[in-house]
């Protein structure tokens, strides 16, 4: 692996910056760009807008914005740098969305692929629960539940009621029989062969 200059002079400015103002580039014999994140980014810029202009097509005003931030094209929203997660290759060094948008864009993904429903048909099936995890009836149901074997929504629970219907392994007689448990039925099994229990009727 090769060590990274303790400086490196940019092809475009001139200047000799520290190594994180460049981006990585492993094709190279340092193993960073030519040209500092600053000069791609703005030479990039300009070289997009003149490509649009000469197609004929819009060209997006550039926003204003102040140094140590970044404008989030899917929130529209100007943000500081903390407020992104970072990326060497990019030519800022910062990802294309900032958290906030990456983290909404994530549950969406995970309810589409795991479940297949989209947030608005998990916050219209809360809603038909009243708001409520539809086991407990009082807490906050924040887990969609499913049938494990034929995937199908049964509905949203809170945290404790999902990790219960886990530990029984959605086994509806064993839950049955924790119900009559809890209410002072505990069935007294009769062994009837090694190993092989029977239930009282």
């Amino acid at each position: 692996m090769v060590a990274e200059p303790s400086a490196k002079r940019c092809g475009k400015c001139g200047r000799g910056l520290p190594p994180d103002a460049f981006a990585r580039d492993k094709n190279r014999r340092d193993g960073l760009q030519v040209h500092c994140r600053e000069c791609v980014a703005r030479y990039s810029a300009a070289h997009y807008r003149r490509r649009r202009e000469a197609m004929g097509k819009a060209v997006r005003e550039r926003a204003d914005v102040p140094p140590g931030h970044k404008l989030c094209r899917t929130c529209g929203e100007v943000k500081p740098h903390s407020d992104w997660h970072r990326n060497a290759t990019a030519s800022d060094g910062l990802a294309t969305r900032c958290k906030t948008c990456r983290a909404i864009q994530g549950r969406q993904g995970h309810l589409k692929r795991q479940y297949g429903i989209t947030e608005t048909e998990r916050d219209e099936l809360i809603a038909s629960q009243g708001g409520v995890c539809c086991i407990c009836l009082a807490a906050v149901p924040a887990h969609v539940d499913h049938c494990h074997e034929t995937g199908r929504v049964r509905g949203v629970l809170c945290f404790s009621c999902n990790a219960a219907l886990g530990q029984f392994k959605d086994q509806p007689e064993a839950i049955r029989r924790a119900a009559a448990y809890v209410e002072g039925n505990a069935w007294k099994p009769t062994l009837v062969a090694p190993g092989v229990y029977q239930l009282p009727s």
